[in-house]
């Protein structure tokens, strides 16, 4: 009998697509829904995890990771959307 564990997994929204990571396992996809990008990391874990070819976290890891958030202080142009000379291309 297997054993399920819920495996945390972070979703990124980058332009069109939602980016699927799952940190303690090293791995990553994609679907153009949130949704679908949590159905792809599902079907990818499940695979990762059969492949007798990879190496597999033990128990004890899959179940110490934690997740924390970082307070960080987010400059005012970054909350008004305006861009930094520093990100933009010369000659523009």
């Amino acid at each position: 009998m297997a054993l399920q564990i819920p495996l945390p997994i972070v979703i990124a929204r980058e332009n069109k697509w939602y980016v699927a990571s799952c940190p303690i396992l090293d791995i990553a996809t994609q679907g153009k829904t949130e949704k679908e990008a949590k159905e792809n990391m599902a079907a990818l874990i499940d695979e990762y995890l059969r492949d007798p070819d990879t190496t597999k976290p033990s128990l004890d890891d899959l179940m110490s990771l934690s997740l924390a958030n970082v307070p960080v202080s987010v400059p005012e142009s970054v909350l008004h959307g305006k861009a930094s000379t520093a990100n933009q291309t010369k000659g523009n």
